[in-house]
């Protein structure tokens, strides 16, 4: 039986295509400003929606059909009565223009022109040429009228045809664009008002980022202060405390090693004072060689631990940075470099040149050939240091990374050295908000991957 998890039950692969989920989510706002605006104008805008198409179908529709069956009356009512008073037809019009509103004329003769008539009002005229059906009966035309937008309404009679001019008041109410004015603007109101509301209570959680970004580069944080909902003031507050309880631990560390170092330094120095008085031979170079190997890894392990956290960041120009490294390194003018112009960073210098002389200098120590190249990656910068050394296997990469773990097996100190040279290059790295990665190398050694945020 497979076990492959990509098999459908079908037998069938798996679909790598996102869900309508994920497709969903790409149109969604990222930011929680957005999506909590959204939250609250959506449900405002399908309410308005609701109300709006309630309105046309109920209201709307309903004032539009009586006003247009009135108006079909009126000229129901008009025909009727010339038909049967022929000669009082001049006086039917004038009452019809005093009394309906209804500017009405008679082309004795004339018959329906076929030529389209203009346009009138795409929402009405359906609605008043069902009530002329209903209530004249007669062949019919609708179309607008002079600047004022009129309804011109033509029948045609046996003997001519009636010509009637209908303002738009009497077929068309206003109050719809009206309302539709008024709940645009009312939901427009809501939106600003949500928007300002939701910037102030994203404000606080906005610093609180920032605060913790700037902390994990090793920057100097600004004047945190608890501010906004109740959720974001004990988020700001625990992370005041974390900030302080980490500071102090890092104090104490250095000066608990400060105090170990020199406590240690002292026999040391009574070590190398005695060795200075025994005769030379090969027992006493051995033993020279053991305390100064001894106050190497003091000296070492006293800079991982203190690391540079004293040291201010400051913008400089990076590239420079690096070809300095490179030109003061032993054995760097066989490197080649390629590093891309004005990459500026706001670092702190000297640990950053500490940072790369190590990386640099153990590529130099196992490897013949070494290439150094940097410059952008989106929005973070790359340094990739490239080597034809031995290289490290996959399941040491990590491993390499501890404190005082050497892959080199000899007591040379030299050769090997105390195991802290990648171990404070990365704890520099992370101090920075950056990263380093071993990989392979296509010169056929290790790749040292360095990246920086910019």
């Amino acid at each position: 039986m497979s076990s492959d998890p990509t098999e459908t039950p079908s037998g069938g692969q798996a679909a790598d295509r996102p869900g309508i989920g994920a497709w969903v989510k790409g149109f969604l706002p990222r930011t929680i400003e957005g999506r909590t605006i959204l939250i609250l104008v959506v449900p405002v805008v399908i309410a308005q929606l609701i109300t709006v198409y309630i309105f046309f179908e109920r209201h709307f529709s309903t004032v539009s059909v009586d006003l247009s069956r009135a108006v079909a009356g009126d000229i129901a009512m008009v025909i009727d009565q010339t038909s049967r008073y022929p000669e009082e037809r001049q006086r039917i019009f004038a009452l019809a223009a005093s009394d309906l509103e209804l500017t009405i004329d008679f082309e004795p003769g004339a018959v329906l022109s076929p030529d389209r008539m203009p346009r009138w009002n795409p929402l009405i005229e359906p609605i008043l040429a069902t009530a002329l059906e209903e209530r004249v009966g007669r062949p019919f035309t609708i179309g607008a009228y002079g600047a004022d937008n009129w309804a011109e309404i033509r029948v045609q009679l046996p003997d001519g045809v009636l010509d009637v001019l209908s303002p738009q008041h009497r077929l068309f109410s206003y109050t719809a664009f009206v309302f539709i004015l008024w709940v645009i603007g009312a939901s427009a109101l809501l939106t600003w008002v949500a928007v300002i509301f939701m910037r102030n209570q994203v404000r606080p959680i906005r610093r609180l980022a920032m605060a913790a970004e700037n902390f994990g580069k090793g920057r100097d944080t600004v004047r945190l202060k608890p501010a906004g909902a109740l959720e974001v003031r004990q988020a700001a507050s625990a992370f005041i405390v974390m900030r302080d309880r980490i500071r102090r631990q890092i104090v104490q560390r250095t000066e608990m090693l400060a105090g170990v170092s020199h406590d240690l330094r002292t026999p040391l120095t009574r070590m190398k004072l005695q060795l200075a008085l025994l005769p030379e031979g090969e027992e006493t170079d051995e033993l020279r060689a053991d305390v100064d190997e001894m106050e190497r890894m003091i000296d070492a392990y006293l800079a991982f631990a203190r690391g540079e956290g004293g040291e201010t960041p400051k913008r400089i120009d990076f590239s420079q940075l690096i070809r300095d490294v490179v030109e003061n390194i032993p054995g760097g003018s066989g490197i080649a470099l390629a590093v891309d112009d004005g990459i500026e960073l706001e670092i702190r210098p000297v640990a950053m040149r500490r940072c790369l002389f190590n990386l640099i200098g153990n590529a130099l120590r196992f490897a013949k050939t070494v290439r150094v190249t940097a410059g952008w990656r989106d929005r973070t910068v790359m340094v990739l240091i490239d080597d034809d050394g031995p290289g490290i296997p996959g399941e040491d990469r990590e491993t390499v990374f501890r404190p005082f773990v050497r892959l080199e097996s000899s007591r040379n100190a030299d050769t090997g050295g105390v195991g802290l040279g990648l171990t404070i290059a990365r704890d520099i790295a992370h101090g920075h908000g950056g990263e380093i990665k071993l990989d392979d190398s296509p010169l056929g050694g290790l790749r040292v991957a360095l990246t920086l945020p910019g």
